[in-house]
């Protein structure tokens, strides 16, 4: 059963109206309160609307409220039964030091279709659609995933770009990138929307590599499936209370690479509203008692990729 068209528009609100709050702490130096608001106004919103919808992939458990917790029923309880995906301030310290990228992020499926990821790490890769299955794959190395994907562009090794998080731990990535003449687009923090870069040329990134939060690959993937890419992720593991965790929520293999459509099957919708300006949506513009607003949107059923412009009244 395919997600309504309507949703995508009451989905588009809830995203502009969580970050129009958090829009009121950029430069405060305070990512909590920042954070803070886009949950209660999430919250709020998605609870005036006829979904049953329950929290899959949220900022914590139960005992963590007022974050939206996983496992949180939301909606009226009269509609659709679906699985919800929320990150309400993705670059929480782009907001707090009115930095490019702040985001608010949700994603929709339905029920049972969205992967109830652990917050652990996962390694992720994902490369823009057109490439053929099999050109780029996690057990491959580096340099392989590099060749085939040049090969596939028709493009040198030097021409292409390789988006990912500027950490320590992908030191060996770096290097490798370097020795091959790979160009780099090193982000800070925004893993959702690093992993979005491929997904449109105007970007200039050919893939997203290295190990990010899982959570985040999951709310990446309902964007990245409706635009036809390609991702994969594995979860990575390193303490006891992880993998307890994992296995209360029922992944058996915990070395299992994950395809998308193991990520995310069916219909979904997913919003992303600039909180911040950056290359992926612009930010929040308030102008007296108005204020616009930039979504980027999927719908996968209705083949629906675009960034919509609002202006609206502050209420």
């Amino acid at each position: 059963m395919a997600l309504e068209k309507s949703l995508i528009e009451k989905m588009r609100v809830v995203t502009s109206k969580a970050a129009l709050a958090a829009s009121k702490f950029k430069g405060l130096n305070d990512k909590m309160g920042a954070d803070k608001a886009a949950v209660d106004i999430m919250r709020t919103e998605l609870n005036q609307i006829d979904i049953d919808g329950r929290v899959v992939i949220g900022e914590g458990e139960l005992d963590e409220a007022p974050m939206l917790y996983i496992g949180e029923k939301l909606g009226t309880k009269n509609g659709v039964k679906i699985d919800i995906a929320v990150d309400p301030v993705e670059g929480t310290n782009f907001v707090a030091k009115n930095l490019p990228g702040g985001i608010s992020v949700l994603a929709i499926a339905e029920k049972n279709n969205l992967f109830h990821a652990p917050e652990t790490y996962m390694d992720k890769i994902a490369v823009g659609k057109f490439i053929e299955k099999g050109t780029v794959d996690l057990d491959f190395s580096l340099e392989t995933n590099l060749k085939n994907l040049a090969d596939a562009l028709n493009k040198q090794l030097s021409d292409l770009t390789v988006c990912l998080l500027d950490r320590d731990r992908h030191k060996k990535i770096i290097d490798t990138l370097d020795n091959l003449k790979v160009k780099k687009k090193l982000i800070t923090d925004g893993d959702v929307s690093g992993a979005l870069y491929v997904t449109d040329n105007k970007f200039g990134v050919d893939m997203f590599i290295g190990i990010g939060g899982g959570p985040e690959g999951v709310l990446a993937a309902s964007a990245l499936d409706a635009n036809n890419c390609f991702f994969q992720g594995r979860f990575i593991f390193n303490e006891d209370q992880d993998i307890n965790r994992a296995k209360e929520m029922g992944i058996k293999d915990l070395n299992k690479k994950y395809q998308l459509n193991e990520i995310i099957s069916g219909d979904s919708i997913f919003s992303a509203t600039g909180i911040t300006d950056g290359d992926l949506v612009k930010g929040i513009e308030i102008k007296g008692k108005e204020y616009f607003s930039e979504t980027l949107v999927t719908h996968k059923n209705s083949n629906t990729f675009e960034i919509i412009t609002k202006k609206e009244e502050i209420i």
